[in-house]
Formats: structure tokens, sequence, C-alpha cells
């Protein structure tokens, strides 16, 4: 099959693009502490030896995405050790939610970027016998070098909203040519499912979302015993995973629930923590006393915000709570995976922005699992309902917790059939 027209045009505008790209990239996980050294891991050059054996390289966006396979990886190496993992992800922000859950031997690395150069090098240093892209990480020249070098492709977790399903459609032709090497779609809805068939992927199926399976909650009944004395009986809510132009609804909330619950503590969990002194501005602009985790505020100090802004803690968060509000969920984000909350056996509240886990959250309403709010004044009256009546919450929780699947069987199916695709078994999703 020959490049298009618009393929060639996307290939020699990336390529001028790049060094832009580059130093943007590199520059950006510098901001965010990372070393030059593994900063310029974004230009495919490694930082680690390629291990000995059969690789598999998943690669997943940010931080969801890379979360999100860790059961995944941790499945694979228990069945087959002796096969080996990459994990790549693209910000500081995941590599640090991830780094500390690797499975044994599992190795993390920065993605390189979708240019000629940093693919070739990268791929010349991994020689991967499978590329897993998780969620909607559609790179074309990626997708063309794999395609060239007979490196098979699968996608993971698929999800292709509407509207990248229509841009798709425009170009028929640059869609087969770029989408030729993928050679199976696990896709975590019926409408990704749908859209992919459409675009001529026939082995594109709908499976279980893998966001709806937990590992077990990351934290020690040390830490949450510490936690729980530290906040000395104050009652506590949760704001996680928000965006911009969220935490200043979350705020006028709290400032409302505060008439009626003087000592409640809001541990505010942004999705991205390198905005704290932003946040920060908000919360004091609000007249409301805060304190920071990142510069070894504790809990038991009694501020009325405690901005959590460090990673790799959420769970703990989600299980000293029995209140969450999950972010993005007032914005156009799209919303975040219910499942993390629901493990931790946790009320969850959200708004009305959910597209990316619809099916979800649909699941969940059916269940009497969550609640939906549509702006700071129904999160304020919710949350005080909950507080003043925790059966209410426990009852929520309850019903939320059988949602978050914890089992292997799932997971037993989708790495059985990732190693038939290294293994060359896989029917050709073209014919």
């Amino acid at each position: 099959m020959r490049p298009t027209a618009l393929f060639r045009l996307y290939r020699a505008l990336s390529a001028v693009a790049l060094p832009f790209a580059a130093r943007s990239a590199v520059n950006k996980l510098r901001k965010s502490g990372v070393s030059a050294h593994r900063a310029h891991e974004r230009l495919g050059h490694a930082t680690i030896d390629r291990p000995l054996g059969p690789l598999i390289w998943f690669h997943g966006a940010s931080v969801g995405e890379a979360k999100s396979v860790l059961p995944l990886l941790a499945r694979i190496r228990d069945v087959a050790p002796d096969i080996q993992v990459l994990l790549t992800s693209g910000t500081a922000t995941s590599a640090e939610a991830v780094a500390p859950r690797l499975p044994d031997r599992a190795v993390h690395q920065y993605s390189p970027l979708d240019g000629t150069g940093p693919l070739d090098r990268f791929l010349d240093h991994w020689r991967p016998d499978l590329c897993v892209l998780v969620e909607s990480e559609l790179w074309p020249n990626l997708l063309d070098i794999c395609a060239k070098r007979d490196v098979p492709v699968a996608l993971l977790n698929a999800r292709l909203s509407d509207r990248s399903a229509d841009g798709w459609k425009k170009f028929p032709s640059t869609a087969a040519y770029v989408l030729r090497g993928i050679i199976w779609a696990h896709c975590q809805d019926r409408r990704s499912r749908d859209h992919l068939r459409n675009m001529g992927l026939a082995e594109a199926e709908q499976g279980t979302n893998l966001k709806s399976i937990q590992s077990a909650p990351q934290v020690t009944p040390q830490a949450l015993d510490a936690a729980h004395n530290a906040l000395g009986g104050r009652p506590v809510w949760v704001a996680a995973s928000t965006h911009p132009g969220e935490e200043e609804q979350v705020l006028a909330a709290h400032k409302t629930l505060l008439a009626n619950h003087p000592n409640l503590a809001l541990i505010l969990v942004p999705r991205h923590p390198e905005r704290a002194q932003d946040i920060l501005s908000l919360i004091k602009d609000a007249r409301l006393s805060v304190d920071q985790r990142s510069v070894g505020a504790d809990l038991g100090d009694g501020a009325q915000v405690y901005l959590a802004d460090t990673m790799g803690e959420t769970d703990l968060w989600y299980a000293l709570s029995p209140i969450v509000f999950l972010g993005g969920s007032f914005t156009g984000v799209g919303g975040h995976t219910p499942f993390e909350p629901a493990a931790a056996h946790t009320a969850i509240l959200h708004g009305p922005k959910y597209a990316n886990f619809a099916e979800a959250y649909a699941a969940f309403r059916l269940k009497d699992a969550s609640v939906q709010v549509e702006n700071a004044d129904d999160l304020a009256a919710e949350v005080d309902t909950l507080l003043t009546h925790p059966s209410r919450a426990a009852q929520l929780a309850g019903h939320a917790r059988p949602l978050a699947p914890t089992g292997t069987e799932a997971l037993d199916q989708i790495a059985q059939r990732l190693f038939s695709l290294m293994d060359g078994q896989a029917m050709d999703p073209h014919a």
C-alpha cells in the first residue's frame, strides 16, 4: 500500500516541526524536575539496556492510561516471566504515578516523539515484538514505521470519540494506510468498536474496560491510621483529579459547607500537581486557610483546605474520606474513572460532563452508585446531605464497590490474546 498525499504532507510537516517539538518536550520535563539524561528519552535515546527475551511495548500517554495497564503488566509478569515489559508515557506526572507500582523487572521510559528520528532510535534499541497503544494514541509516523518494520500493533482499551472518528472518515484512504499495521483492537465501549470497524478494523472487539479492573488499593494500615489520627475526628471530603475551572467551584461549595460544618476539611487533589501555585492563589482569594502536602504540612495542622499536590497518594485520600467528588466532569475534559474510588468504598459525586466514561457512569447511576451534580450549589447541597446522613454515603459506596472488579479472568484473556499476536497467530484485521 502506497502512502497517500495527505500522509506524505503530515510526514513532511512533522519533520519541520520536530526540532521545536523536541525542545518543548524536553524543557517541559526539565521544568518538572526530570534529569536532562532522562528527558532526552523523548528523542528516542534509551537510558537503560534492553533486557534479553521477547518484549511487549505498552504506551499510555498520561496518568490515567499508564495506570490502567498496571494490573495487566503485573499479570503478564506473573504468568509469563520470560516476556519483558516496557511501559512508556509522555509526562513527568505519569512517570511519578507508575514508577512505584511497576511489577518486578518491568521498566519505564518516556515515549519518543512522533518523528522518524526519535522513533527509529527507539525501535532500533528496544526491538519490540509487539507494540500496544493504550486508549487513543494513534500516531501516524509510529504506525507507519511499525508497519514497515513488521512490528505488530494492538490497540488496548481503545476509545475513539465521534469527533475523532468523523475526522478519520473524511480521509478513508489515509486512514486505511495509517491503520494498516493494527492487527487487533480491544475497545472499552461499543461506540469505539463500531467506529474502528467502520474504519476497516474488522478485529475491533468490545471488552472489559481496563480502568474497571482495580488492583488492591496501595494504602498501608499505618498510613491510613496516621491520617485519621491527624484529622482528629474532623469531617472530611475529597475533590480529586480537578482541572482548571473546577477548583473555583469546589472552593465555592466548600465555603458554603463551612456554614453548617465549621470543622470540615477539604482535601483538594489536582489532576496535575504542577498547578499547585495557581491553586494556592485561588484558595487564598477565596479567603480559606490552606496547608500544602508537598511542603510537608500535616492534616493535623487544621487548615480548611489541604492541597494534596503530590503523586501516588490518591488511594490514601479515597480510603480516608467517605465522600469523593471526581473532577474533569465540570469541564470538557470528559470525566475520570469512577472505578478507583469505588474500589476504595467511598461515595462518588461527579459533574455532568463524562463522555470518556459514558457507559461506566450509566452503570453506576443505574445501580444508585454515584450522584450527578450540576454546579457548585448542587455539589455543596449533596455533600451536606451525605455528611448529615452518613448512612446514605455508606449506601452509595456499598452499591459502587461491586462495580470495580479485581478478578484476573479478564486480564488473563487479554494477556493470552497479546501473546498470540506476538506469535503471529492473529488474523488479518483487514480481511
